[in-house]
């Protein structure tokens, strides 16, 4: 029976993936070269360890960059852009929803409190939220299962009780290595990379109310347990 509601906050509940990474294409493009998307990728959804771009500007111009001033440059200009972002269509729905059918909602965010608390207080969500883990609550962060850990602790249920929603393969795999059931909804910039191996995939939080996809997910689960 699932008890509970997982979201990733960046590309889920905000699109937050355009902008993070049209402010970082044009720092590349002040310095005449690019950004891959390709390149781009391997972070999305994931931990900052697993690229910097301040490092593989270097190696693209052959020199030193002021690196903290990039960083604070970029980053302010994407905050500006973000404050500007909506709730992204059907998670309203969706939580209302969890709420009237008495289910325990969570998320598991790679970014920091600050980030996620910010813009979930912005946008008038916070007290939806049972449990919010983020990067400053565990060691490892997404593709490794550990913030989905925590919150499914913090929640009191099991994977198996828990439906996690995500926008990236690296949270894909954070949330089926904890053992839930993982539901891909891309965004714009996620919806170019493969999203395949996620147990069910929408292209939207409106294609099916939450009733609807219970009942998918309890179908997928029955026939599962069948075979």
């Amino acid at each position: 029976m699932i008890k509970a509601l997982v979201f990733d906050f960046d590309g889920l509940i905000v699109d937050t993936e355009m902008s993070s990474y049209q402010t970082w294409q044009e720092i590349y493009a002040e310095h005449d070269c690019q950004l891959p998307f390709s390149t781009w990728a391997i972070c999305i959804g994931g931990s900052p360890q697993l690229f910097d771009p301040c490092e593989y500007l270097e190696q693209q111009i052959g020199r030193p960059v002021l690196r903290e001033e990039i960083r604070l440059r970029r980053r302010q200009q994407h905050i500006r852009m973000v404050e500007a972002q909506p709730v992204l269509p059907g998670v309203e729905d969706y939580l209302l929803c969890a709420k009237r059918l008495g289910l325990k909602i969570g998320v598991a965010s790679s970014s920091r409190h600050e980030w996620v608390d910010t813009h979930l207080t912005r946008l008038g969500l916070i007290d939806y939220f049972d449990s919010i883990k983020c990067f400053d609550d565990v060691k490892r962060t997404k593709p490794n299962p550990e913030l989905y850990l925590a919150v499914l602790d913090a929640l009191g249920v099991h994977g198996q009780q828990a439906i996690a929603l995500e926008d990236s393969p690296n949270g894909v795999i954070a949330a089926q290595q904890a053992g839930i059931f993982c539901v891909a909804v891309p965004n714009p910039v996620t919806s170019q990379l493969s999203l395949l191996h996620a147990d069910l995939c929408l292209s939207s939080l409106t294609e099916v109310s939450l009733e609807q996809l219970l009942a998918k997910v309890r179908g997928t689960v029955k026939h599962e347990h069948i075979h």
